[in-house]
């Protein structure tokens, strides 16, 4: 989406309030406090038990206990963050974009497709930006595989194989909390693998006919939902892939991976959380020395995707203070959620 923003040689600082403390909202938080050109206005959270704690982190940084308190009361922010459960982020993200705030919303964008397109539209109609969380796109491996892809140096792609292997039990799906609802949660490609199904779309494009199966094999007593799947589809582009993903895996996160064959060549990007090039076999072309990933987001017993959103503020603060037309990635969220939706439909 293409939004004109205001422009002036000499821009203030852009205020974020973040809707959401929890393990992520903290992190964005933190990494607002530490980004040049961004200042943490305020925080929100319905859990007030968490007011002193919060004011003890984040000195001099209003709390506030409903985002309709602060959005009434609060001081004035340029951004807001939404970090809170999944079923929220759609909500949330109008109530705010209304209100005359840019905003950025942790993944899912929302956990159906007509209330992500609401929030983009909503969005043009206030003259505001939306962003989604997509931090996989910053890791280096990840930037290496579309410029790849994009000069099109394996030729026709001929299979895409995505394998997602994480541990989430007990620890993590504790009883009480919003995760492993159907309502609240929406599922295990939403709230696990979103940002895998962001990678495949980014990077490859629409997926058609789709076919998939889905299996419950140690969460019958944690979720309202399946923990494994295999998913097969064919690339809109040409070519054909499968999805293999699941939280089953004991103890530990085992895998993330991508492998491509194509007319010229092989690769594959491997690691716990896809964060290193462990095979490019490419006619004429040798793989270049990359940056290291950023490790895993560490929410004390358990890990998530590499650590990249300090990347993902910057990129909203630079496009908050420029002037003329910014392109955000809201519309690929919507895609994300489209698409996910499409998968869970074959259920």
């Amino acid at each position: 989406m293409s939004i004109p923003l205001h422009s002036g040689a000499e821009q203030p600082e852009v205020s974020f309030a973040i809707c959401g403390v929890g393990h992520i909202g903290r992190r964005h938080a933190a990494l607002v406090q530490r980004q040049p050109g961004a200042k943490l206005a305020a925080l929100v959270d319905i859990r007030a038990e968490l007011e002193l704690e919060l004011s003890a982190e984040f000195v001099g940084v209003p709390f506030f206990t409903s985002l309709e308190e602060y959005l009434t009361h609060g001081s004035a922010a340029d951004v807001l963050t939404v970090a809170t459960p999944n079923h929220l982020h759609a909500s949330q993200a109008i109530a705010g974009l209304r209100h005359g705030l840019h905003v950025l919303v942790e993944k899912p964008l929302a956990l159906r497709t007509a209330d992500a397109e609401q929030v983009v539209a909503t969005a043009s109609q206030a003259g505001r930006l939306v962003f989604g969380v997509m931090q996989n796109r910053y890791s280096p491996p990840a930037v290496w595989l579309k410029q790849v892809i994009e000069e099109k140096r394996l030729g026709g792609i001929f299979m895409v194989q995505i394998n997602c292997f994480w541990n989430r039990d007990a620890r993590y799906y504790r009883p009480g909390s919003w995760h492993g609802t159907r309502a609240q949660d929406g599922g295990t490609l939403f709230t696990q693998f979103s940002h895998f199904i962001d990678l495949l779309y980014w990077v490859f494009g629409d997926v058609t006919n789709l076919q998939a199966r889905f299996h419950d094999f140690n969460h019958q007593h944690l979720t309202e939902f399946e923990d494994s799947g295999l998913v097969t589809f064919d690339l809109v582009r040409g070519g054909t892939g499968t999805l293999h993903y699941s939280t089953a895996v004991w103890d530990r996160n085992l895998e993330s991976s991508l492998t491509v064959i194509g007319e010229h060549g092989s690769l594959r990007i491997g690691g716990q959380y896809m964060d290193k090039v462990e095979h490019c076999h490419i006619r004429d072309y040798e793989c270049p020395p990359l940056l290291p990933t950023n490790p895993a987001n560490h929410y004390g017993f358990y890990q998530g995707s590499a650590a990249n959103h300090v990347q993902a503020i910057e990129e909203v603060v630079e496009a908050v203070r420029s002037g003329g037309l910014c392109e955000t990635n809201a519309r690929e969220g919507v895609k994300v959620v489209e698409i996910i939706e499409r998968i869970y439909g074959l259920k």
